[in-house]
């Protein structure tokens, strides 16, 4: 278990779980909790006893991506957004892992909530499961690769209307466009997900690993990149009228005035 009780980390059987648990919070995620995630996918592609990696939330709430208040004081401090930063080096991590990457997802999953899923492997949802990716709501732009992967899975028009549009999509549309494998009832999914790992754990390491090496087809290059060039975007955009406004709008509980952005 982790020192950090926001994030848990288990590995029992070859399946390193890493599960939100910061609930009263609605999992979203702080600094610290991208430092933790990265370490525990750090440390589990160099051990060869974890063979499968699972991520997790609540029965209620999977994230609601970046805790604004953390986020906000990122922002603030020079240099803290550069390439370095624990988001960045979270999503390096996950998006070149080269072990099998199981998530269950009950409840919302906001912004990076949703975009991580995209470097999974296999993804179980409830059916209260509620995607969704507000970038340009909050005036910057997409990150994890997603306008890149996106469109590569949904189609272009689809993957348009969820980011332009940032609205939530649920469970049956998310299984529909194939971003999720199977939708069960939330008090199942966490179980499925941990039922599917332990199988993909039985099996050979080193097929599991050239086998996701040959489906992404050498993508891992065009997806580092990508997320290299949304994360430079992404910080110059913090500095923008629209992020401050729509960070001091949420931050103030009202609607964002873009009129003048």
């Amino acid at each position: 278990m982790s020192e950090n009780q926001d994030i848990l980390v288990h590995t029992e059987d070859g399946v390193r779980t890493i599960t939100f648990n910061r609930v009263d919070k609605k999992n979203s995620i702080t600094e610290a909790m991208y430092t933790q995630m990265a370490d525990a996918l750090a440390s589990a592609k160099a051990d060869a006893a974890v063979r499968v990696v699972v991520f997790q939330g609540d029965v209620a709430i999977f994230s609601a991506g970046n805790d604004i208040a953390d986020f906000l004081k990122q922002a603030a401090t020079p240099g803290a957004m550069g390439g370095d930063a624990p988001v960045w080096r979270f999503l390096q991590e996950i998006s070149a892992f080269p072990k099998p990457l199981i998530a269950a997802v009950c409840g919302p999953a906001v912004g990076i909530g949703t975009t991580l899923l995209l470097h999974c492997d296999l993804v179980y949802a409830g059916d209260n499961a509620a995607f969704s990716l507000p970038f340009i709501n909050l005036g910057v732009c997409p990150e994890a690769a997603s306008s890149l992967l996106l469109p590569q899975m949904l189609g272009y028009h689809r993957a348009a209307e969820a980011l332009l549009l940032g609205e939530p999509f649920m469970a049956e549309a998310a299984l529909e466009v194939g971003l999720v494998n199977r939708v069960v009832p939330p008090s199942e999914c966490n179980a499925l997900a941990q039922a599917q790992a332990k199988k993909l754990a039985r099996k050979p390491l080193s097929s599991l690993m050239e086998t996701k090496r040959l489906m992404k087809g050498g993508q891992t290059r065009a997806v580092s990149e990508r997320i290299a060039e949304e994360g430079a975007v992404f910080a110059r955009m913090l500095r923008e009228p629209a992020a401050k406004e729509a960070l001091t709008a949420f931050m103030e509980k009202r609607q964002p005035d873009f009129s003048k952005c």
